[in-house]
């Protein structure tokens, strides 16, 4: 869990450059992605299995992130079903993909998403494989009974390889490409993001392929680990996309300074996992909503004292020379 770590600590290597006297009455944090207005540059990222930290699991969650305005990247794996979250959200929906193994399977997947009025896809492609994650070991975690990935219901279960067949004839055989991407792109009129991307040249390839954003993002960890943390890896894809390309990054957000400090290097909104989780486990759909409001206020208190009236106005001059 060297990543996981390094995802965090990352952000003790910027320090804030506080202006005063600034007049930044009528400041705001709104912004909008891909047309929709939002509040604040936060949005709750995909989490599988919700049902296993509180009863209603990401039903929670979408009426939290519905009072706070806050858009929910729903997971593939989630244990509510897209339509049931759909009917009842006040907030975007964005679905993220898990490939399935195949196109039609994938397709199935972005179909529902579309039908229930989801507002994007976001394809998760750091994950072609499950990651060696020792402490799960350790613990011998297992799914426990009545929890279960709803929305693959219908779809071909994805054959697990056998034991004894390398990863490049197993489960790398199964995975996406470049040209799978080129396809779903054709299939859908939604935005169109690529989670975990870390490589400036992978950032370039997507926009190239068709993405409409991209997420900086090293999935905590949790596939490839000793990896580079995601704010590290942040400006240099910003770089390479120029600067009117939606670009978004998670990992390691704790407070409002980490999200000032992330749109400070390049990133256009954030996207928070394990802090809501803790939430959620503690006091449901009202614990994900203080979350959310503690995190807003602390970002517009940065804001206030760096002299920055709007999201615009944030920028690498507002973090001190090294």
């Amino acid at each position: 869990e060297e990543t996981l770590a390094a995802n965090s600590a990352a952000f003790a290597d910027f320090q804030l450059w506080p202006r005063v006297l600034a007049d930044v009455r009528g400041g705001s944090t709104a912004t909008a992605l891909f047309g929709t207005p939002l509040a604040h540059p936060l949005l709750l990222a995909p989490v599988a299995y919700q049902g296993l930290f509180h009863t209603l699991g990401e039903r929670a969650t979408a009426l939290a992130a519905g009072a706070m305005h806050t858009p929910f990247v729903v997971s593939t794996l989630a244990t509510t079903r897209l339509d049931e979250l759909a009917s009842q959200a006040a907030a975007p929906l964005w679905f993220q993909l898990y490939w399935q193994g195949s196109r039609e399977a994938a397709l199935t997947l972005v179909r529902r998403a579309e039908a229930a009025g989801y507002g994007a896809i976001v394809l998760t492609v750091d994950a072609p494989l499950a990651g060696i994650r020792n402490r799960e070991q350790r613990a011998g975690f297992t799914l426990p009974p009545g929890l279960a990935a709803v929305n693959l219901a219908g779809l071909p279960e994805i054959p697990a390889p056998p034991a004894n067949v390398p990863v490049f004839q197993g489960a790398m055989c199964q995975a996406p490409g470049w040209a799978d991407i080129a396809w779903l792109r054709s299939q859908t009129s939604l935005p169109l993001l690529l989670k975990g991307i870390l490589h400036p040249e992978d950032a370039v390839l997507a926009r190239e392929t068709g993405a409409d954003g991209v997420v900086v993002s090293n999935h905590g960890g949790r596939v490839l680990d000793r990896v580079p943390a995601s704010l590290h890896a942040l400006p240099q894809v910003r770089a390479r996309l120029g600067a009117d390309f939606p670009l978004l990054l998670d990992g390691g957000i704790r407070r409002g300074s980490d999200i000032f400090t992330a749109l400070a290097l390049g990133a256009d909104a954030v996207l928070i996992g394990r802090p809501y989780i803790h939430a959620l486990a503690v006091a449901g759909a009202l614990g994900v909503a203080h979350l959310i409001r503690v995190l807003r206020e602390e970002l517009e208190i940065c804001m206030a004292l760096c002299g920055c009236r709007s999201l615009a106005e944030i920028g690498p001059h507002c973090l001190a020379p090294a």
